[in-house]
């Protein structure tokens, strides 16, 4: 618990500290943006808990990465490139931020190897290095969070 409040304090004293800056992704390195995300998804976390709907969960993070000003969209349309064609078969990444991070949300008994395989398709495909896959069916966050790097 200590920790996760401390990585909150960090994160927030980070922002006061940088004067001047549009969005604070730009002074962030990729560590630090995915150190953010998590401490936003572990803050939805102690406020939510488990159990609601992944809907609930990806909201009330964009919401959290939002206050930070972390440019974040959600939704966003992954077609398929294959050979000289592009397919729009309804893939969507959960939250996209900075332009250079993936985070998929799932709502799950347990991750299996199906869900973190899906998470570095989609990096593959979007042609982005840092993937986060969070579950947030779990009594401690940190339990349900893996970062990918290809």
């Amino acid at each position: 618990m200590l920790f996760v409040l401390a990585v909150l304090f960090v994160v927030k004293f980070s922002l006061f500290l940088i004067i001047g800056t549009k969005n604070i992704e730009d002074v962030m390195d990729s560590k630090e943006l995915t150190g953010a995300v998590i401490g936003c998804a572990i803050e939805v976390h102690r406020q939510l808990g488990p159990g609601l709907l992944e809907s609930s969960y990806e909201r009330c993070l964009l919401y959290e990465l939002q206050c930070l000003n972390i440019f974040v969209r959600t939704q966003v349309v992954l077609p398929i490139r294959y050979k000289d064609i592009e397919i729009d078969a309804g893939y969507r990444i959960d939250l996209l931020v900075a332009d250079e991070l993936i985070v998929e949300l799932k709502v799950v008994d347990t991750l299996l190897p199906l869900h973190t395989a899906q998470v570095l398709t989609y990096m593959k495909l979007a042609g982005v290095d840092t993937g986060l896959l969070i579950n947030f069916n779990v009594l401690r966050l940190v339990d349900g969070v893996r970062r990918l790097v290809l």
